[in-house]
């Protein structure tokens, strides 16, 4: 069996929370769920709506999988949580393929939650495979 690799990307979102950014076992690299928030200003207020929230998570998601040398490509599940659902799910799916490659879509499930660290209207994390 092989090890586990914790990663904490230097240059990555300030956690929110206590954990790594990611932890990787035989290849497969579970992401942490990310917040909108700036790597640069980490206090600041965060974006306004779903279209500049998603957009902020998805950055900071690709700066976790850049530091660990890989990208997008590499997703093969995303689960999504929004805490207004009933409003953001049609901006949310507008957006959402604009981050991947036409056709080449990861699993996804999207679940509607009460509330999110620091206020956020979207979290995402990610399942990654390295090739």
């Amino acid at each position: 069996m092989n090890s586990l690799l914790h990663h904490i990307i230097a240059s990555g979102p300030r956690p929110v929370a206590p954990f790594s950014h990611a932890v990787e076992a035989d290849g497969w690299v579970f992401v942490t769920g990310q917040m909108p928030t700036d790597p640069a200003a980490p206090d600041a207020e965060l974006p306004i709506g779903i279209v500049a929230q998603t957009t902020r998570v998805m950055d900071n998601l690709k700066l976790v999988l850049d530091g660990i040398g890989l990208g997008l490509e590499h997703v093969t599940m995303a689960r999504i949580y929004l805490t207004q659902f009933d409003r953001d799910y049609d901006g949310l799916n507008a957006l959402w393929p604009s981050f991947f490659e036409p056709g080449k879509l990861p699993a996804r499930t999207t679940i509607g939650v009460t509330a999110l660290a620091v206020g956020a209207l979207v979290e995402i994390d990610l399942v990654a495979k390295r090739p």
